[in-house]
């Protein structure tokens, strides 16, 4: 069994330094390949060296809508320039994010659709994070054509008709630890009717740590009990969930195995 943590964060400071040891336990998991994920020029950098140093790891770059405040002419050059380097897959994680609301909502939105037209431009897919902004999101994503180009849904936490208007654009869902909560009973309709070819499994870690583990630091290797989780919901083997979310992160990041 092989499975992909299609995202997670293994740049954050919890795993500074200790990187192989957390990939290591991963792979005693089953989990054996990552998407690292940035929201910053910083991340997006630590996220593009570790892809570097390791071979199962691959890196997705952009800026967070938390982080679109910092958004200019100077760091849109400096992320063209990492959205070319061999192991970016997408661009990411971008969107809206209306809870926190640490960057002014006119600017998540402006950025968002820069992003947007870039991933167009270079014919990347994107990575799209939204909390507490399903419509917006939607629209945008919709005047955007993603299907032109490729997009993944990452954490998903909204109800199945929400699930079904983004597979309606072309979007691939993802699921993080927030499947195997008591509950997420929305989420759990929504795993339960997603196509097996349009789903992905994630961690989000060092957030979002799914049961068995809640409560404490998520890690990549965690992206087992998601897919567990799933495959529970649906009464099929994790071993077809693992299979099916593989294959499809693969395909949706253009990433070819050797």
């Amino acid at each position: 069994m092989k499975i992909f943590d299609a995202h997670t964060h293994l740049n954050d400071t919890p795993f500074l330094g200790k990187e192989q040891e957390f990939i290591d336990h991963a792979r005693e998991l089953a989990v054996v390949k990552m998407a690292i994920v940035g929201s910053n020029t910083d991340l997006n950098e630590k996220s593009i060296a570790l892809s570097q140093r390791f071979a199962e790891l691959y890196s997705i770059v952009g800026f967070h809508p938390d982080d679109s405040k910092y958004f200019n002419d100077t760091t849109k050059a400096e992320l063209i320039t990492q959205l070319q380097q061999p192991k970016t897959v997408a661009v990411g994680e971008i969107g809206l994010d209306y809870h926190w609301d640490a960057s002014p909502r006119d600017v998540q939105r402006q950025v968002f659709k820069e992003q947007l037209d870039l991933a167009h431009e270079l014919h990347m897919p994107v990575n799209v994070h939204t909390r507490d902004a399903l419509e917006d999101t939607y629209a945008i994503l919709k005047d955007s054509k993603v299907a032109d180009y490729g997009g993944v849904l990452h954490s998903f936490s909204g109800d199945r008709e929400w699930m079904q208007k983004f597979l309606d654009l072309g979007m691939m869902i993802s699921f993080s630890g927030v499947v195997s909560f008591k509950n997420a009973k929305d989420v759990h309709e929504a795993a339960i009717a997603v196509p097996l070819d349009r789903v992905l499994v994630e961690t989000d870690a060092p957030y979002l740590t799914p049961t068995p583990y809640r409560g404490k630091q998520n890690e990549p290797g965690y992206t087992r009990y998601v897919a567990e989780a799933i495959a529970k919901l649906r009464d099929m083997p994790v071993e077809e969930v693992a299979a099916a979310t593989y294959k499809n992160t693969l395909e949706i990041y253009g990433i070819k195995e050797d």
